[in-house]
C-alpha cells in the first residue's frame, strides 16, 4: 500500500504505544505556518465533501470516526471545525456519557451498536465504547479481569462492523497536562466557556497518569488493520484540525467510493 500522509499518526497493529515519546505540541508534516495550514483546510474540506457525496450515492458502505481525548482535549472543537464541511444529511454525532440504568442492564456494547452509522452515512462518536476500558479502569468500577477482557470484545465488535462494510477510524487527540491546565483555566475565566466546566474536572485531572496508562494499553491492544488508531498531537488546534482533516481525506480516498450508474437507461431521455 502506498504511504499516505496520515500514516505518520497511525498506530500499526502490534505496536506498543508510549505516549511519553510523542510530543503533543508537534507540528510535524504541517504544510506551512499556522496561517498557511489553516488556509488549506477549505480545500481539504471540499475534497472530503466530494467523497462523502459518492459514499452516500453508492449506498454500500459507511464510515465511523471515533474521537477520544482527556478532558479539554478538543473533541467538540474537532467536530465543529473538521466536520462542518460535510453534508449534515449524511452525518450523525453520538455522545456517550455515564450510562443510564437501562444501558447498565445490558452488556457494555449494547448502547454503542445502536449508534453505529448505517450504510451511506458517516458516524462520529464523541467518546465511545472505550470509556469502558478507560474510566472504569481508572476508577476501579469493575475488576481488572473484566475491563481487560473487554479488549478482545472490542476487537471482535469492530471487526464485525468492518466485515459488514463500515470503515473505522479511531483518533486519540493527545494534549499535554500543561495544555489541559490552560484550557481548564480558560473555562473558569471565560464567561462563554464556564458552562463547560465542572469541579469534578479537577478531580479527574488528579488521575492524569492513570488515564495515560489506560490510553496506552487500550490503543496498543485495539489498533488493528481494519480499525486503526491514530495518535494526533493536539496542543495546537490548527494542527489538530489539519491532521484530522488529512486522516479523514486519506480514509475516504482509500475507500474510493463511486457514483453508481443510473437505474434506468437514460440514453434517449430529454427533458422538454
Amino acid at each position: 500500500m502506498p504511504k499516505r500522509e496520515s500514516d505518520r499518526w497511525r498506530v500499526a497493529p502490534g505496536t506498543k504505544v508510549h505516549l511519553d515519546r510523542i510530543d503533543p505540541g508537534s507540528t510535524e508534516g504541517a504544510p506551512g505556518s499556522k496561517e498557511e495550514t489553516k488556509a488549506l483546510l477549505g480545500e481539504l474540506s471540499d475534497r472530503t465533501w466530494d467523497y462523502q457525496q459518492k459514499l452516500y450515492a453508492e449506498d454500500k458502505r459507511s464510515l465511523l470516526v471515533v474521537l477520544q481525548a482527556i478532558d479539554a482535549g478538543g473533541k467538540d472543537g474537532t467536530i465543529s471545525h473538521v466536520f462542518r464541511g460535510l453534508n449534515p444529511q449524511g452525518v450523525s454525532v453520538s455522545s456517550f456519557k455515564a450510562p443510564t440504568d437501562e444501558e447498565l442492564a445490558h452488556d457494555f456494547l449494547w448502547r454503542i451498536h445502536g449508534a453505529t452509522p448505517a450504510k451511506r452515512t458517516v458516524g462520529v462518536f464523541n467518546r465511545s465504547h472505550y470509556e469502558d476500558v478507560l474510566v472504569v479502569r481508572v476508577h476501579e468500577i469493575v475488576p481488572e479481569k473484566v475491563w481487560r477482557s473487554r479488549y478482545a470484545r472490542i476487537r471482535e465488535f469492530e471487526q464485525n462492523l468492518a466485515d459488514s462494510g463500515t470503515e473505522i477510524v479511531k483518533l486519540f487527540l493527545y494534549i499535554s497536562k500543561d495544555e489541559q491546565a490552560k484550557r481548564l483555566q480558560e473555562r473558569i475565566t471565560n464567561p462563554t466557556k464556564q458552562w463547560k466546566f465542572k469541579l469534578g474536572d479537577l478531580e479527574e485531572r488528579k488521575h492524569w497518569d492513570e488515564y495515560m496508562a489506560a490510553y496506552e494499553d487500550a490503543i496498543t491492544e485495539t489498533s488493528t488493520a481494519d480499525a486503526p488508531w491514530f495518535v494526533v498531537p493536539a496542543n495546537r488546534n490548527w494542527y489538530r484540525n489539519w491532521a484530522v482533516s488529512t486522516i479523514l481525506l486519506d480514509t475516504f480516498a482509500a475507500l474510493d467510493p463511486k457514483y453508481p450508474p443510473p437505474a434506468e437507461d437514460l440514453t434517449n431521455v430529454v427533458v422538454e
